[in-house]
């Protein structure tokens, strides 16, 4: 692959990864600690012939980057936790209406305002379910400034592949963290672009919903020709609205199916130092930079330690994460919350006595403090 070495950080980069993988739109509301990457793509879009807008709240922020995807365009917005909790309706129609689009959340403390310029890995449980009914959310989580880049532009492809919504989680220490990453060309970039598909047939036998059982629509751009119906409602072939039972059954299991029958075209982690591993940490984000430094320092005293790290957090690497559990005793899941991961690799792995490392003052997670709690378990 050919790369580039770039000096940046995470929300920048972000930024950056976007307008790299084709997107024309940005639309969103400054919120700490996401606001960089508003700032960037702000400047950076109108030079590729894209629009950035700073709406008037962040309702309408996510609104109008759901019409600029109709449009046909990649579309872009970011924020926080409270800004997700706002736009949750709309994610709620775009994923009925299977509009593809990409959400960079920069987690902060939380609820409510919480700690807007602290470190947080609140909204974890959040992006599995960022809104109401039935549906599966695909969310990506960036272990390092490089995947700020990589992730971003991974979640463009999706978004167009699976027609829906993608999450891409940052932190607020690996927003602002500032260093040099190795990412991929903007050449390479490009030609990895998948686009979303298209039905260039007749127009009276263009169906947008009429689709395999595990497959998603088919949303020609608007205004080329091809006439559908767009709503929230529960809808048939064309779109429009209907309460016919089996029409309804169907398109709510292929909103679930879509995602869950393709999970290996998902799937993504990272294996460290997991070969001889007797002690298994899982983390993700920026606590993982904390849990590999740990594990070094932990093998130099000759405690065999390794890290899991999910990249996909949802749907969850959850046979792989199985896998290592039937086969090493001790288990810690370190993050920055009280075990909204931690309650998933329970569920994957079918067993109860996995410990966990939390905390949620808005302070991160030393590597003295993964080490100390090992030895205390362990």
């Amino acid at each position: 692959m050919a790369t580039r070495e770039v000096i940046s950080t995470g929300n920048e980069l972000a930024a950056i990864a976007a307008v790299d993988a084709g997107c024309k739109f940005f639309g969103g509301y400054p919120l700490t600690p996401s606001s960089e990457v508003m700032h960037v793509i702000s400047d950076l879009l109108p030079k590729k012939g894209g629009v950035a807008i700073q709406m008037e709240d962040e309702i309408a922020g996510i609104c109008c980057v759901i019409g600029a995807a109709m449009a046909g365009d990649r579309a872009l917005t970011a924020t926080s936790g409270p800004g997700v909790s706002l736009k949750a309706e709309n994610l709620g129609l775009a994923q009925m209406a299977e509009v593809p689009l990409v959400l960079v959340n920069v987690m902060r403390g939380g609820p409510s305002t919480g700690l807007p310029t602290r470190v947080s890995q609140g909204d974890v449980l959040q992006a599995k379910n960022p809104s109401h009914g039935d549906y599966k959310s695909i969310t990506l989580a960036a272990g390092s400034l490089a995947e700020c880049y990589t992730e971003t532009v991974r979640a463009f492809n999706l978004a167009d592949r699976f027609m829906q919504p993608v999450i891409v989680l940052l932190d607020e220490t690996i927003g602002h963290m500032h260093g040099k990453a190795v990412i991929p060309t903007v050449e390479e970039v490009e030609a990895g672009i998948v686009p979303r598909k298209s039905f260039d047939g007749p127009a009276e036998e263009y169906f947008p919903y009429e689709c395999g059982p595990t497959e998603p629509a088919v949303l020609n751009q608007m205004f080329t020709g091809y006439r559908y119906h767009f709503t929230g409602l529960h809808h048939d072939k064309n779109g429009f609205p209907t309460e016919e039972i089996e029409t309804c059954r169907k398109l709510i299991q292929r909103l679930e199916d879509k995602v869950a029958m393709h999970e290996d075209e998902l799937e993504s982690y990272e294996e460290f130092m997991m070969d001889d591993a007797d002690v298994m940490l899982v983390a993700y984000g920026s606590v993982s930079l904390a849990a590999k430094e740990t594990i070094r320092n932990l093998r130099a005293e000759g405690i065999k330690a390794g890290l899991f790290r999910p990249i996909t957090l949802w749907p969850s690497p959850a046979k792989k994460m199985k896998e290592y559990t039937d086969k090493i005793k001790n288990v810690l899941v370190v993050e920055l919350n009280i075990g909204q991961y931690h309650s998933e690799v329970q569920r994957a792995t079918a067993r109860l006595d996995i410990d966990g490392l939390f905390k949620v003052n808005g302070r991160a997670i030393s590597p003295q403090e993964i080490a100390s709690k090992v030895k205390e378990l362990y």
